[in-house]
This record gives structure tokens, C-alpha cells and sequence, in this order.
């Protein structure tokens, strides 16, 4: 997922087919798997088969990026194929369309920190200077301030080795919250509907935020030690992933039916362990991953300053910037699901689908060749142009219903 996108190359050769496995899983997991249960309401059951579809297509897309790494041995990441299929330009793009998911994940995540703590601490608040300050809001700033000495570090190794636990996570999610349904009382009474034509738009953009992993998939590929293995753990990444999403959908669809939220930590009861369980594990990725997801965005804007300007004060300066940025944005924009929704529906569209074909298409000569699988990348690429548009346009009209 857009949690795990990196721009930098691994160490290249060493890592085996099972580490491998490990990090392309924990890239395709995250945060979207607690939205999950919501997207599937915005459907209906019937949009198993569209987390489907999406799961093959983003699969598919992730093939193509492959192809590209093997068409020229010097291209380690995907900026990199951006710039053998389309020049500076083409760098340009994807750079910039992968810089904005990795702002706009952060942000959401301090959004997902101040939803669930107040959910744990709902009588918090207080005044300052006759201004009333909300939970939610103490909670955002709150967790970036504890966030914010991670953002000064140069070695990330401990928070890599923290964040890595991200499957276990989601292991430890999914089991509280069976918990939950099965012992606790809340159990699985809802029927849900079976189809939601509405709810459309917003499904297939939440479905794209949770397959967004494409960024890291060349650096992945790079770091292999056994590069011609790449396909299958991309199959065994992609599969595993979705039976946890589909478990974890349908468990909470089962659960709250059309009252599900679009984090399912805010409709457990938290009288229950096991809800604790759940909303506290919720909350340790995002603090642990933060400066992981944001240093590329750093490390770009240190490498424009003069070489004289590039000391450790100005640069600690400039990250806490870039955090207190995105702590504004989330205390405006404090909606989760409507932000994820747009992240899917206008970045990870165009960055999981759209630009593999296109570049794909470009490395390979494919265009004047009209054949069997140009016709299917074709549709598919109209197919996203259509979901990313019209996601879009569905996305910033429950925005401005919000405001």
C-alpha cells in the first residue's frame, strides 16, 4: 500500500523470495484494511467481485512495471521507468504524483490517530485563549508531537524494523476484532445490501487506495537476489493480501451492516479488551511509519538546497515543517474516509494502473502492434480514467457536502 512507498533502491542482490513475500505483503497492507468494512457498505456485498477486479488488475499492472525492470538493467526504481519510457518528463510525473501520496497518507494517518484516541478518550478537550479545542483535534497535534523527534533522525533502521511488523498488525486486528463479533456479544446479524449503485465510485477509489503499492514494487524487484521470482511474489503478495481484506470486510459488513464507519476501530465497543487490542495496534503503525512514509519527500527538498544550506538545523527546521504541514491539513480536512477516497480515486488510479500501461506500452513498442493483451491494456486503462474521474468528481462533491 501507500504506506510502504519508497523512491530510494534497496541494497540490490541479497533478499530472498520469502523477505521478499514479507515486504511486498506489508506494502499492500496498512491502514486501508480498517476502511475496508466501509468500502464494501458503499457497494454492497456484490462489491467482493469489484475488490476482486481491482485486486487482478493492480496484479496485472504490477507485471507490467516488471517487464519494464527487465527491458534495461540500469532502471532500479520508478521514477526510473518513467524517465526510460517518457524522458525527464516522464520522471517528472511520477515523482510528483508519488510525492503527493506520500503527503496525503501521513495525513490521514494523524486524521486515523485523532478519530481512534478520541474514540478511547471522548471527554477530552479544553480552552486556550477563549478558543474551544476539540479531542479530535488535541489528539491530532498531540500525536504529531510524539511523532515529530522521529522526524529528526537520519538512521530509520529501528522504525524499519517497528514498522515491519505491519503483518503481524493486521493478524492481530483481524483476530480482536473475530474476537469482538464472535465472544463478545456484538456478533455477525447484519445483512447489509446486496447492491449499491450509488456507492459505486467511492468503493472502486478505496478499493485502489488499498492496492497503491506499485512505487515500491520496482525497488522491491531491485533488491531481489532471484529477480526472475518476481512474478510469483507478486501472486503470493497479492493473494494473501486479499483474503485479508475480503476477511476483514466481510467480518465487519457482518458486524455494523450499513452503520459501519469508515475506520471499523470507531464502531467497536471500547467496555471490550479486545476492542482495546484493536484500536491501540491501530495506532502504533502509523506513529512508527510516519517519517519512514514522508523521508523521500524530505530527502528531495534537502538535495535542492545549496550545499551551504544543508546542515543539520535547517534541515530538522524543514521536516518539522513538513509535519506541521500535514497537521494543518488534517485539522481542516478532517475526514478519513473521504481523503483516502480521493487519494484512490486521483493518485493511486493513475499511479497503480494508468502510468504502468502507459510506460509499459512505450518501453515495449506496444502501440502500433495491436494485439491481443495492447487491446486489454487499453481497456483497462480506460476503465481507470473513468473510475478516477468520475471517483474523483464523487469524492470532492462529499467534500463540499461536508464543509
Amino acid at each position: 500500500m501507500a504506506e510502504q512507498v519508497e523512491l530510494a533502491p534497496f541494497n540490490t542482490g541479497g533478499t530472498s523470495f520469502l523477505r521478499s513475500c514479507f515486504n511486498g505483503i506489508n506494502a499492500l497492507t496498512g491502514i486501508g484494511l480498517i476502511t475496508i468494512p466501509y468500502t464494501l457498505s458503499q457497494a454492497g456485498w456484490l462489491g467482493l467481485c469489484l475488490l476482486l477486479a481491482m485486486a487482478f488488475t493492480t496484479c496485472y499492472t504490477g507485471l507490467l512495471l516488471q517487464r519494464c525492470l527487465e527491458s534495461n538493467p540500469s532502471i532500479k526504481t520508478y521514477p526510473d521507468i518513467g524517465y526510460h519510457a517518457f524522458g525527464r518528463k516522464g520522471r517528472i510525473i511520477i515523482s510528483t504524483f508519488t510525492y503527493l501520496e506520500l503527503y496525503l497518507v501521513p495525513t490521514g494517518m494523524l486524521i486515523l490517530e485523532g478519530d481512534n484516541l478520541f474514540k478511547l478518550f471522548p471527554n477530552v478537550s479544553m480552552e486556550v485563549a477563549g478558543h474551544y479545542i476539540g479531542g479530535k483535534e488535541i489528539f491530532v497535534i498531540g500525536s504529531g508531537l510524539v511523532i515529530l523527534p522521529t522526524m529528526w533522525l537520519k538512521d530509520l533502521r529501528l522504525l524499519s524494523f517497528v514498522s515491519a511488523g505491519g503483518i503481524l498488525s493486521c493478524v492481530i486486528v483481524i483476530t480482536s476484532i473475530l474476537w469482538v463479533g464472535a465472544v463478545d456479544g456484538v456478533g455477525f446479524s447484519s445483512k447489509g445490501k446486496l447492491f449499491e449503485l450509488a456507492g459505486i465510485p467511492t468503493a472502486m477509489s478505496l478499493y485502489a487506495f488499498c492496492y497503491g503499492a506499485h512505487p515500491v514494487f520496482p525497488t522491491l524487484y531491485s533488491s531481489m537476489k532471484d529477480k526472475s521470482q518476481f512474478s510469483k511474489v507478486l501472486f503470493v503478495s497479492f493473494s494473501l493480501s486479499t483474503l485479508s481484506y475480503i476477511l476483514m470486510a466481510v467480518l465487519g459488513y457482518l458486524m455494523f451492516g450499513q452503520d459501519v464507519q469508515p475506520q471499523v476501530t470507531l464502531n467497536l465497543p471500547i467496555s471490550q479488551v479486545s476492542s482495546k487490542i484493536a484500536i491501540y495496534t491501530t495506532l502504533v503503525g502509523p506513529i512508527a511509519k510516519y517519517a519512514l512514509i514522508v523521508m523521500p519527500i524530505a530527502n528531495a527538498i534537502e538535495s535542492r538546497l545549496p550545499r551551504y544550506y544543508n546542515i543539520k538545523l535547517i534541515c530538522i527546521f524543514l521536516r518539522t515543517l513538513l509535519l506541521v504541514s500535514t497537521i494543518i491539513v488534517a485539522l481542516v480536512f478532517p475526514f478519513f474516509g473521504i481523503l483516502m477516497a480521493l487519494v484512490g480515486a486521483i493518485l493511486n488510479i493513475t499511479v497503480s494502473i494508468i502510468l504502468p500501461c502507459l510506460c509499459y506500452l512505450k518501453i515495449s513498442g506496444g502501440y502500433p502492434k495491436w494485439g491481443f493483451e495492447v487491446l486489454i491494456i487499453v481497456v483497462i486503462m480506460i476503465n481507470a480514467v473513468s473510475i478516477g474521474v468520475i471517483g474523483t468528481f464523487f469524492s470532492i462533491k462529499d467534500v463540499i457536502n461536508k464543509l
